[in-house]
């Protein structure tokens, strides 16, 4: 699609795409992943939208497997914009040795940044869409007072920032960039509140797949945010993405209980490595998160360091 005909931005939520089942999953996950994001892809292109991934589109950064990459070449054919994540690079900066880089090299994912974002024209307004990947800095706030025909800005990031609902691991407050409208935050998996400073809006849209089992993935409806240009400035609307019953995707907690009638952490957590051997390990996460407190913090830390080797040779 030309630069011309677009007429906003599709925000594409942390695909975290995988070839194996995470969690406690139990329906066929990468194949459920790239329908997803073709959706999202197909609903852009109808739309006339110019896709952005908000990063981690790889949930692992490395020897992702080949039909993978050959799925995601093909899915790509028409480039999409975005950021890398914590999960995209192994070294919290990508570079040629993670499975991202070779869509970068081909011209299928065209890598933003401040030096280089999206600039063109939508409905007739001049846009600028800019990005900053895991562990970069953000532009200050003075950083698009040289453009003279005042665009209308969206920045993308994937960052810890600190937000209502995520104040326990976000530590970047957010604060006004002049010129940018909105700043969408991908990295945290779930819808959040916004943080509205001066003129800018920070927004958290989650992502596109529920990847855990947890209250928090129960609540959440996969979606993408849509921007639309108007002549007043911004549009904003959800989509809400075609998902099953999240009982049809995880397996039910097992629940024993102790002769006392009590749930037992550590009954239920066999049952769970028994009946759920997950490709990622999640039962025996699942066990030890429940049953390593009743240890000494010196035998706790040694079987964790054991798990940890274990799940690292898995990957």
């Amino acid at each position: 699609m030309a630069r011309e005909e677009y007429q906003g931005v599709l925000l594409i939520g942390d695909p975290h795409v995988e070839g194996r089942v995470p969690g406690f999953r139990k329906d066929d996950y990468p194949r459920v992943v790239l329908e997803k994001l073709k959706w999202c892809l197909q609903t852009a292109e109808e739309q006339k939208l110019l896709p952005v991934i908000l990063g981690d589109l790889f949930h692992v950064p490395r020897d992702n497997q080949n039909w993978l990459l050959c799925e995601l070449l093909t899915l790509f054919e028409t480039p999409v914009y975005g950021i890398y994540g914590n999960h995209d690079c192994r070294e919290n900066q990508l570079n040629e040795h993670d499975t991202l880089s070779i869509l970068i090299q081909a011209g299928r994912y065209r890598l933003l940044s401040e030096d280089n974002p999206w600039r063109g024209t939508m409905a007739g307004r001049s846009v600028i869409v800019g990005g900053t990947s895991w562990g970069q800095k953000l532009p200050k706030a003075d950083a698009f007072e040289n453009e003279d025909d005042s665009p209308l800005v969206v920045w993308v990031t994937h960052h810890d920032i600190l937000v209502p609902g995520y104040e326990e691991q976000g530590h970047l407050r957010p604060y006004e960039i002049e010129g940018v409208a909105y700043v969408v935050n991908g990295h945290i998996h779930r819808q959040l509140e916004d943080v509205q400073k001066g003129q800018t809006t920070w927004v958290t849209p989650g992502n596109i797949i529920r990847r855990s089992r947890s209250d928090a993935s129960r609540a959440h409806v996969p979606s993408v945010l849509k921007l639309e240009v108007t002549a007043e400035g911004w549009q904003r609307s959800r989509l809400e993405i075609p998902h099953a019953a999240f009982e049809d995707i995880f397996h039910p907690e097992m629940q024993d209980e102790t002769e006392e009638g009590v749930p037992s952490a550590f009954i239920s957590g066999l049952a769970e490595l028994q009946s759920r051997r997950t490709d990622t390990g999640a039962g025996l996460k699942l066990f030890l998160e429940k049953n390593l407190p009743q240890f000494e913090t010196s035998v706790a830390t040694e079987i964790q360091k054991l798990a940890d080797e274990v799940s690292t040779h898995d990957e």
